[in-house]
């Protein structure tokens, strides 16, 4: 199909209204509310990506951490759809819609949230693949498991052959030896190939084999799908929703009922070092800080604000009904988990990487039958593949967006004839393929692009929690669909701090020691390329529309009538992020 350039016409075509704008999008206004929460489905399942590494670092407190974060994101949804609700002719988010706020105070800080937001989403595409490429290889080639008692280890014992390396081993090390021995020497080629193998500066060692081609398949399948638009987008995602989020409710309610929780599995409440000193609060200001990461997500349902039919009523009730799905589901997935596992069983391999999530939930509703388990198998790399579709519809359009408001290149403003920012679609979708050869390759370097990644959806979430506000000073007459309540914009501010300083404590937590530093540097690269958008493509002057929404026109950015509190802002966050980066160290 031949793409073409965004112009706008089939917006007021389908939606049979016209709105101030609409010539300067090529999205089509073709969903209601109901359509992005369906798309939004896809976060609960990212708290399956992480929640056994959220337990190995929070130890018994896990379930408050996933509970306290995503009554946190609820809280912070009110703040997005108030400023959502006044640009109903943008899409990509949030960050887009509080960057007009920071726009008149620094030119720099309005695209770097869009940057910051944008990588911090991207990734589920090459995470969620990893994981669901494990899944279907250990379907299609599964690892073969042996015990002491096996024939093939009792033979292997028994030949003469290998007594030279069990020669003065106790009969405990003996046996190991030859479960290794035979396990390596039955796994399938399939599991064992490696095309390429590289270090990457140290930080990774990267391997690409089946992992990496099985993931890259599941990527096109989520862009072919997305190539004819957000309409069709939400109609897979509602029957996948469906298909995932019902399994996960009954993991949530049944171990309640069938006598898996074991209560004691939820204390004492310490963290893993086992006191509340220095090193315990890091570990616990950590979790909380990596959490945020799946349960904020659900603000992605305000990034088709572009694309409802009524986006005055549309916007707020989206983000709210994907918030309150998110409350629940978080919530009882895993206090359930942790009930039954317990904190041994929560840091088993399986768990922490993702592939042994759908077994554990098999025993948890089905007394380990088979059966149940394979199709919770089904059920996780559905939840999955749900939770890339979201990942490439919302930063796709974020990446549109910018490219449309002036802020990162202009061959992102581009739309197919369904609609879709396919543009905005292959550079997720190519910048994604590196990654996954990143997270396929080391656990270490899985967790090192998580925590990266966080780092600036942290920057993200500050300074629109902050934009909040800054748009009610500077743009009050401007009509809000949805006002959220005075002291609840306050309270968000105050969340917006707090947020910094988790990311300041929390990203060494997490795969590297260095991680804050690095998702800065990543943050950083936005610069030159918004100097080449705005001062070499655009000759220094902003597109005429970008505020049309705020009835401002041309070069008029408005006055600044915030004066020197979003200045003030800024250096606070950096000092609390400094703060909580340096006092908070690791247990030794």
């Amino acid at each position: 199909m031949q793409d073409v350039v965004s112009k706008g016409p089939g917006a007021q075509a389908n939606s049979g209204e016209a709105f101030p704008g609409d010539e300067f999008g090529g999205l089509h206004r073709t969903i209601d509310w109901k359509g992005a929460f369906w798309i939004a489905s896809g976060v609960p399942a990212l708290v399956l990506i992480s929640i056994g590494g959220m337990g190995a670092t929070a130890g018994n407190l896990a379930f408050l951490v996933w509970a306290i974060s995503v009554t946190m994101g609820l809280f912070q949804s009110y703040s997005y759809a108030e400023i959502a609700g006044l640009f109903k002719n943008k899409s990509g988010g949030a960050a887009v819609y509080g960057s007009a706020a920071w726009l008149r105070y620094s030119k720099i800080i309005a695209p770097l949230s869009v940057w910051c937001n944008w990588y911090a989403w991207t990734p589920v595409l090459s995470l969620g693949c990893t994981i669901a490429a494990g899944y279907i290889l250990n379907a299609i080639a599964p690892i073969p498991t042996f015990g002491a008692d096996s024939p093939e280890v009792v033979a292997w014992l028994q030949s003469a052959a290998h007594a030279a390396a069990i020669d003065g081993k106790s009969v405990e090390d003996a046996t190991k030896i030859a479960i290794a021995a035979v396990t390596e020497a039955s796994t399938p080629a399939l599991r064992t190939m490696v095309l390429a193998s590289f270090s990457f500066f140290g930080l990774a060692n990267i391997e690409i084999g089946p992992t990496f081609f099985i993931g890259a398949a599941l990527m096109l399948t989520t862009f072919a799908i997305q190539h004819r638009g957000i309409l069709g987008t939400a109609r897979v995602q509602m029957v996948i929703g469906l298909l995932v989020v019902i399994p996960m409710l009954i993991v949530g309610v049944v171990p309640y009922f069938n006598g898996g929780v074991n209560y004691a599995n939820y204390t004492p409440l310490v963290p893993p070092n086992g006191v509340w000193d220095n090193g315990g609060w890091t570990l616990f200001l950590g979790a909380l800080f990596i959490a945020g990461w799946s349960t904020y997500a659900f603000e992605t349902a305000v990034c088709y604000t572009r694309e409802f039919k009524n986006p005055a009523s549309d916007t707020k009730k989206a983000i709210i009904a994907a918030g309150f799905l998110c409350v629940v589901l978080y919530t009882l997935v895993a206090a359930s988990f942790q009930g039954y596992l317990g904190l041994e069983g929560m840091t088993q391999p399986g768990i922490v990487d993702g592939t042994g999530v759908a077994a554990a939930m098999g025993n948890m509703v089905g007394s380990g039958s088979m059966f149940v388990t394979h199709l919770l198998e089904m059920m996780m790399i559905l939840a999955l593949v749900l939770a890339v579709q979201m990942a490439m519809a919302g930063s796709s359009r974020t990446l549109y967006q910018g490219g449309v408001d002036g802020w990162l290149p202009k061959y992102l403003a581009h739309t197919n004839e369904h609609g879709a920012p396919t543009r905005a679609m292959w550079t997720d979708l190519v910048f994604n393929l590196g990654l996954l050869t990143f997270a396929a390759s080391d656990a270490n370097a899985y967790y090192l692009i998580l925590s990266i990644s966080n780092v600036g959806y942290m920057i993200f979430i500050f300074l629109n929690l902050q934009a909040t506000w800054i748009h009610r000073i500077d743009s009050p007459n401007i009509k809000r669909p949805y006002r959220a309540p005075n002291w609840l914009v306050a309270f968000n501010a105050g969340l917006g701090f707090f947020n910094l300083f988790l990311m300041g404590v929390g990203a060494k937590v997490w795969g590297n020691p260095n991680a804050l530093w690095y998702g800065l540097a990543f943050g950083v690269l936005i610069i030159p390329v918004f100097l080449f958008r705005h001062y070499v493509q655009d000759k220094g002057r902003f597109p005429d529309h970008m505020l049309v929404d705020l009835d401002l026109k041309s070069q008029d950015l408005g006055q600044r009538r915030a004066g020197i509190l979003p200045y003030l802002a800024l250096a606070a966050g950096v000092a609390i992020t400094l703060f909580g980066h340096f006092y908070f160290q690791l247990p030794s």
